[in-house]
């Protein structure tokens, strides 16, 4: 299978305020062309021998391929976790002009 061009990046944080804070960062820095916020959401997890339950808001990037370690390090460096979720999936398909759109928003501007 050949390496997708485009990935959909997941991560999840604290508040709301934060989360549209990784996503506003991220779309204005051209890392992603768009970022959507959902939640609350209740995560469960295993953190430093306990088991936790807190809730979230996540956040779905869509971005082409070649932006994700900027993107990445872009989370790393704006999240407050010591350890953020930070998961890429491939975009196996989608519409033509829905892609050349997340393309067209993911360049860097050379005006």
């Amino acid at each position: 299978m050949p390496q997708a061009q485009y990935i959909a990046v997941m991560t999840a944080t604290d508040s709301e305020e934060r989360a549209r804070h990784l996503a506003t960062t991220a779309v204005e820095a051209r890392l992603a062309a768009c970022a959507q916020i959902d939640g609350p959401v209740t995560s469960v997890y295993r953190w430093q021998g306990e088991v936790h339950s807190d809730t979230e808001w996540r956040v779905l990037y869509k971005t082409a391929a070649d932006r994700y370690g900027e993107l990445e390090a872009h989370i790393k460096g704006e999240h407050t976790y010591e350890t953020p979720e930070i998961i890429a999936t491939p975009v196996t398909a989608g519409s033509d002009a829905y892609l050349a759109w997340l393309r067209t928003q993911t360049r860097v501007s050379r005006g």
